[in-house]
């Protein structure tokens, strides 16, 4: 499976491999393979709607990650308050980057 997360998260115990995507990259993986948004908050699925010129629903569902599975990563730079939740016009001020994370074992 093929999802897209609003962080790097590790949701199994397991080995895992990290590596940084450009955004054609992303575009290409979500336009030609079946994948599940659990990006959980609705500002950051309007923020990468825009970036990546697609629909990406919002959606809090909890995953497990299982060997072979994949992640597309949005990870913003930088710390916010603890319990901050960005508006899509602030997540616009930050950099970011976009990786994928496969679990392997």
């Amino acid at each position: 499976m093929l999802y897209l997360l609003n962080s790097p998260i590790l949701t199994a115990y397991g080995t895992y491999k990290f590596k940084k995507l450009s955004k054609e990259e992303v575009v290409a993986m979500l336009k030609n393979e079946l994948w599940v948004s659990v990006i959980g908050h609705q500002a950051t699925a309007d923020f990468l709607s825009q970036e990546l010129d697609m629909e990406i629903p919002a959606n809090r569902q909890a995953i497990k990650m299982e060997r072979g599975d994949r992640a597309i990563v949005f990870r913003l730079y930088g710390r916010f308050p603890e319990g901050k939740i960005l508006s899509r016009e602030e997540l616009e001020n930050f950099d970011y980057e976009l990786a994928l994370l496969e679990r392997v074992e």
